[in-house]
């Protein structure tokens, strides 16, 4: 891969990693909730799905899929269920405690199971992915070249930056969370980032 080709996928997906969307969302309300360590297990799901969308990328078969207007629009209404179930999760879902951190993550550790599911569920059905790696990601792709190089390229630049980024947004979470004093604004939070999160997920369906 030529520099100035991975420059500007750097670019591509330094800005996309910085655009506040479902992933950013998810996990900034996990680390308001649970903290700055076990938020970055969203993070990671996220990133486990970024494989399997360079997968299609790679093949050809996510530019494949942009040619079917009904199926992308069906993976599209799929993910928006995904994400509506996810934000009113956060928007109705209890409050963190607004006591002290340490102490209680100590005596209730999140599930980080399951908040890493929750990653991998949101990228691998939200229709913003479809964007970046349906149709812009396989432009990157010089088929008189090996495509494993590429491919392994692609996905530690990726897979970086996608972490960078929602790790920026993870502590930005976390930084909210220590200026706050009460359960309602706590409760005020939940709701913004919800919201957005249902927002930027409609957003990308009628895009």
């Amino acid at each position: 891969m030529e520099f100035d080709v991975w420059l500007s996928l750097v670019v591509l997906f330094a800005v996309g990693g910085l655009t506040p969307g479902p992933a950013v969302m998810l996990v900034m309300a996990s680390s308001f909730r649970h903290g700055f360590r076990p938020a970055l297990f969203p993070a990671f799901g996220v990133a486990s799905a970024n494989v399997l969308w360079l997968v299609l990328a790679a093949s050809g078969t996510a530019a494949l899929l942009t040619a079917f207007p009904q199926v992308t629009l069906a993976l599209k209404v799929l993910g928006l269920l995904v994400i509506l179930y996810l934000g009113l999760s956060t928007i109705f879902g209890p409050p963190p405690d607004m006591g002290d951190v340490s102490t209680r993550e100590a005596t209730a550790p999140p599930r980080l199971g399951r908040l890493y599911a929750k990653g991998v569920a949101l990228q691998v059905s939200s229709p913003l992915p479809l964007v970046y790696f349906g149709m812009l990601l396989p432009l990157y792709f010089d088929p008189e070249k090996p495509v494993l190089l590429q491919f392994g390229i692609m996905l530690v630049t990726v897979t970086w930056l996608e972490l960078q980024g929602l790790s920026i947004y993870a502590a930005f979470a976390r930084w909210i969370r220590s200026k706050l004093q009460s359960a309602r604004a706590a409760r005020v939070f939940n709701v913004v980032i919800g919201a957005v999160m249902i927002a930027s997920g409609a957003w990308a369906v009628l895009a």
